[in-house]
């Protein structure tokens, strides 16, 4: 079986793990929607919650990093420095101008999780082969942060606002996307509900 890369393999990380928090979290019904090598859009997981069955997209983001030391290793790709900001796909692809995934989505929440990991693309790639007590056991998330976002106002917000902020290209499965870069104070000071749920990995490396 091939194994992922890059940013599939964050996003398979992140879901799992997520996946795991919510089982952990007594949410047993919650399950994946679809292939971890799927385009980044629509809904990555369902859950129910209150009686109502809940839509999630999940976005990854390893720029959370703080060890200098480790910023600067280049083979812990997945541990990049902190930047206080959210990164939103705003064009899906640069030559066809598709909206970006915030735009298309149809998730009732965002789940806006930063994690960095302190190992290489490879150990983590070998990781995702393993049963969850080893997975758990061994991923070295050094910190992780999740952010709950009520979907329908956020895309509300950014539609209104997103032309205002900084826009960076970034390449993924050989497509040119981009990105805006929102500070985290201007999102969760204009949208309604945001969500601090802290850590989960700690509770499942602990088991």
């Amino acid at each position: 079986m091939l194994m992922l890369r890059g940013s599939e393999l964050l996003h398979g990380v992140a879901e799992r793990i997520i996946l795991g928090y919510l089982h952990g979290k007594g949410f047993l019904d919650a399950t994946l929607a679809g292939d971890i090598l799927d385009e980044a859009e629509g809904i990555d997981l369902t859950y129910t919650s209150g009686g109502r069955r809940t839509g999630v997209k999940i976005k990854a983001d390893s720029y959370f990093g703080v060890d200098q030391a480790k910023i600067a290793d280049r083979d812990l790709v997945f541990y990049r420095p902190e930047t206080s900001s959210y990164g939103f796909e705003a064009i899906a692809n640069a030559a066809t101008r598709q909206p970006g995934w915030l735009q298309r989505s149809s998730a009732d929440e965002l789940f806006y999780y930063r994690l960095v990991l302190a190992q290489t693309e490879d150990e983590v790639a070998a990781l995702m082969e393993e049963p969850d007590e080893v997975f758990f056991a061994e991923l070295k998330v050094e910190r992780d942060s999740l952010k709950v976002l009520p979907m329908r106002a956020l895309q509300s917000w950014f539609e209104a606002t997103g032309d205002r902020y900084m826009s960076r290209p970034v390449v993924t499965e050989g497509r040119a996307a981009w990105y805006r870069i929102v500070p985290q104070s201007d999102v969760e000071s204009a949208v309604a509900g945001v969500r601090d749920m802290g850590r989960l990995f700690p509770a499942l490396a602990r088991g």
